[in-house]
């Protein structure tokens, strides 16, 4: 998972917790049902949802921590090379503004 892009991360934390609520739903609507089979399954179904949770907020965590560390290190670059961003901002600018002046 180190090469996932940002948004193939979001997609999975999203479906992580579309799977967790749907399953959360599956065991309230079940939890009539009566038998041994029904309440081992519901059980394992317990533990890999908390399991799942557990994993979806360590995502999360990694997730926030490299998205502060980026900004840490575009800061420290910013406060290193003020030239160099301010020239990199015009440059961008520049073209920004030629390609939108074109339509």
């Amino acid at each position: 998972m180190a090469d996932m892009s940002t948004v193939q991360k979001d997609r999975l934390m999203n479906d992580l917790r579309v799977v967790i609520a749907d399953a959360e739903e599956l065991m309230r609507t079940t939890v009539g049902e009566v038998g041994e089979g029904a309440a081992e399954a519901r059980g394992r179904m317990q533990a890999r949802v908390q399991q799942a949770k557990e994993n979806l907020l360590h995502l999360q965590d990694a997730a926030v921590a490299k998205a502060k560390a980026a900004g840490h290190a575009a800061d420290d670059y910013v406060h290193e090379n003020p030239w160099k961003a301010i020239g990199t901002a015009a440059g961008i600018s520049l073209v920004v503004g030629l390609l939108i002046g074109r339509r």
